[in-house]
């Protein structure tokens, strides 16, 4: 059985780490605040540039551009977005398994795919599993900006155009709600499912539709990188916060287990003590 002193340390210690989890969970709330807002608020650019997009698509005019039409699949790229840190629950977990079964799946070989990865988390399975990465971004802020990621959304992009890859895949994880995060998969290039996106305004183009469609479509692809960036974190800290509130209402519970048995010790040696005492008053008699 424990002693008094162990007990009481594990008591203190668990306390010790109730208070972190609980500081955790009240930070991840606030940042969660602020993604979630960040996300609504690119949300109606992104539309914009599909409705601009679908307009120019099903106008009947004779534009055309390699983002638009599917090629024979030879390479697949796929854009996984992670976590810097982990203490999130299952979110950086459920998404690395369903993606390697989906990979399993669809290629037999390494050369059929690559992965361009953001979070250190899934940089560093990936490596473990020696999955071929070409391009990794680590160490994003909690609110990130555009520019952080431009470089890597439009060399990913880019890629697809100079024939690298022949079609582009977004994985990330789609908040639903804090104690609920989907793995997503979506379709990134080519562009060739622009239903649902109907104009709700006439346009006219200057200088040209081609030429509109020619500057909007890297335009459109890099924010659909972006928003789910933003749609990524705001799961991520939703999963924390949950994760840190089970971690909360874990060691409350523990606090108590320990308590009780710390109380039942001590009545234990107070009780073994006093019939020593009376033990040996007995034997002076």
């Amino acid at each position: 059985m424990a002693s008094l002193r162990d007990i009481k340390g594990r008591i203190t210690s668990t306390k010790k780490t109730k208070q972190i989890t609980k500081a955790m969970q009240m930070v991840s709330a606030a940042k969660l605040n602020r993604a979630q807002n960040n996300a609504q608020s690119f949300l109606p650019y992104t539309e914009k540039i599909r409705e601009v997009v679908a307009s120019i698509a099903a106008s009947g005019t004779q534009v055309s551009h390699p983002m638009l039409e599917e090629r024979p699949v030879k390479k697949t790229g796929y854009v996984v977005i992670t976590s810097d840190r982990g203490l999130a629950g299952g979110y950086n977990a459920s998404l690395i398994r369903s993606l390697t079964e989906t990979i399993k799946q669809r290629h037999s070989s390494t050369d059929e795919f690559a992965i361009v990865v953001m979070g250190r988390v899934g940089r560093d399975l990936f490596k473990k599993r020696n999955l071929p990465i070409v391009q990794e971004i680590v160490g994003l802020a909690d609110q990130p900006e555009f520019h952080e990621i431009k470089t890597i959304a439009k060399t990913t992009v880019d890629m697809f155009a100079d024939g690298v890859f022949d079609e582009l895949y977004l994985w990330y994880n789609h908040f639903v709600s804090p104690i609920t995060q989907e793995v997503t998969e979506k379709k990134l290039l080519p562009l060739t499912d622009l239903s649902g996106a109907a104009a709700t305004s006439s346009y006219e183009y200057e200088p040209s539709e081609q030429a509109i469609l020619e500057r909007l479509l890297p335009q459109y692809a890099e924010s659909l990188i972006f928003g789910a960036l933003l749609d990524a974190k705001a799961s991520e800290f939703g999963a924390r916060m949950t994760a840190m509130s089970a971690a909360t209402d874990n060691a409350t519970s523990l606090i108590d287990e320990l308590t009780l048995s710390y109380n039942r010790a001590r009545q234990a040696a107070i009780t073994q003590e006093i019939t020593e005492i009376v033990g040996g008053a007995a034997a002076l008699e």
